[in-house]
């Protein structure tokens, strides 16, 4: 016996998952990651380390706030992943003296010849995009404004 289509069977334009802008940003945040991986493994570095390792590459030492306040995290994340770099010996954290409530990180040797290895990621993910630099540049931007 066959069912007869309702007008509730009908596919809705504005629900086709390739309509979607929240699915589009989720395959393109996964093709990141998977081009990311092979050299950031090469580093001993998840992508979130890596997030946290550029931003302290632009300034260290900075307080776990300013840290998680770049990256958009707060430190119930962001503890066990400075642990863990502090434990692969490429960060140091320490209370400030000042104020005790605030902990301090900073890169080690270690973490600072790190930034050597790294420096030709972004050059590599541009080739591996196999897109317009233009393009490429155009996208950062209007993603910045729309994670805002």
């Amino acid at each position: 016996m066959t069912q007869k289509p309702t007008p509730s069977d009908r596919p809705v334009e504005s629900l086709r998952l390739d309509n979607q802008l929240c699915f589009a940003l989720y395959g393109a945040a996964n093709r990141m990651t998977r081009l990311y991986r092979p050299m950031l493994d090469a580093l001993g570095l998840t992508y979130p380390q890596y997030l946290a390792m550029l931003v302290l590459w632009e300034k260290s030492p900075q307080t776990v706030g300013a840290l998680g306040d770049a990256l958009d995290l707060d430190s119930s994340t962001l503890t066990p992943l400075l642990k863990r770099l502090e434990a692969g010996g490429l960060v140091e954290r320490h209370r400030d003296p000042q104020d005790e409530r605030r902990v301090i990180v900073g890169l080690t040797d270690k973490g600072r010849a790190l930034r050597d290895q790294a420096e030709a990621i972004p050059e590599q993910m541009i080739c591996a995009l196999d897109m317009p630099l233009d393009l490429i540049e155009t996208m950062r931007e209007r993603l910045k404004i729309l994670a805002k």
